[in-house]
């Protein structure tokens, strides 16, 4: 697979903005998936609704969305990109232990929401630490990976089993 050369650097190494003005809005989507991996109580406790602080897959999931819509004011060199939807999808996994996240965001604009995806899994995840951390020290966010885009030139790409694994 060919790669592109750096586009965010001007040609003194300056980080720039990309330009987007020639491309045309096409309808995008991208997936973006984590997971926080903690102690097995945390784990239960999360699933019997047993954390003091309230609902955390719920707050989790509101942290994840709002990550998304401020993924422009977050990571410096990304276009704001029109956000049509955005669902985060949290399953708490007894065998990990852990929560399970999945971030799928649509757009239609001229570049993808590939970053307000992984902005979704990673505030998700966050959320779920900082809702959980006066229980569990040892939790984790991990896998932090993107999983699945499609729209513009380069078309559609999903990760599949011939990829690296993720490092633990």
């Amino acid at each position: 697979m060919a790669h592109d050369p750096l586009t965010h650097f001007d040609d003194r190494g300056a980080a720039r903005m990309v330009s987007i003005e020639d491309k045309d809005p096409t309808r995008r989507h991208a997936e973006a998936r984590a997971r926080v991996r903690m102690q097995p109580a945390t784990c239960a406790r999360i699933a019997a609704g047993e954390v003091g602080k309230g609902d955390v897959l719920g707050v989790a999931r509101l942290a994840g969305i709002q990550g998304a819509k401020l993924t422009p004011q977050l990571i410096p060199l990304c276009h704001p990109v029109g956000l049509t939807s955005v669902e985060v999808d949290l399953a708490v996994d007894p065998d990990l232990p852990g929560v399970q996240i999945r971030a799928l965001v649509r757009a239609v604009d001229r570049t993808g929401p590939e970053m307000e995806a992984l902005t979704a899994a990673s505030t998700a995840g966050l959320a779920v630490i900082d809702m959980c951390k006066a229980m569990d020290r040892t939790m984790a966010l991990e896998a932090v990976e993107l999983w699945a885009k499609s729209g513009g030139k380069s078309g559609a790409w999903r990760r599949d089993a011939e990829d690296p694994p993720t490092p633990r």
